[in-house]
């Protein structure tokens, strides 16, 4: 059976899908569609922490489809800008798993994430793919997937 490790970069998700569609992602049509590709080793979601009750609700959504979330602190600079990345912690992740799966799954639309797929595919021989909004997603990123899966349609809410 095909051994799937989902990476889910929910800011990335979600901004993404909001600002192309002005809706939201649905992961649980996605946990449905993945579950029948294969088994599903393990799933992370990386978000955010806001102290939001909201942010919280969805959390535990996550967490019941059968998400580990992880959470990061969201840091206000001095200077008004904000910090919330996830890429190095994805990227070990990923690294760390690979080796273990058939299946590296990625939800993120951002071009740094390509090194890392060539780079997996490559050393484990896994297949990769990434869900993003089209016409939101790195070009770099589609072509190092093995398959790239738009967001539209039933995966949006």
């Amino acid at each position: 059976m095909n051994k799937i490790a989902v990476f889910a970069d929910v800011q990335n998700i979600y901004y993404t899908t909001r600002q192309a569609y002005g809706k939201q992602f649905n992961y649980r049509k996605l946990w449905q569609q993945l579950e029948q590709q294969g088994d599903i080793v393990s799933a992370y979601a990386y978000a955010i922490e806001r102290g939001d009750n909201q942010q919280k609700k969805f959390q535990d959504v996550l967490t019941h489809l059968g998400f580990e979330v992880k959470l990061k602190p969201f840091i206000q600079r001095s200077d008004g800008t904000a910090k919330g990345d996830w890429d190095v912690g994805i990227t070990i992740d990923i690294m760390e798993t690979a080796p273990q799966v058939d299946t590296i799954i990625l939800l993120s639309g951002d071009g740094d994430f390509a090194i890392l797929f060539d780079k997996v595919k490559q050393a484990y021989g896994v297949k990769t793919e990434a869900y993003g909004v089209p016409k939101l997603t790195a070009k770099a990123l589609i072509d190092a997937s093995t398959v790239f899966h738009p967001i539209e349609g039933e995966l949006l809410l």
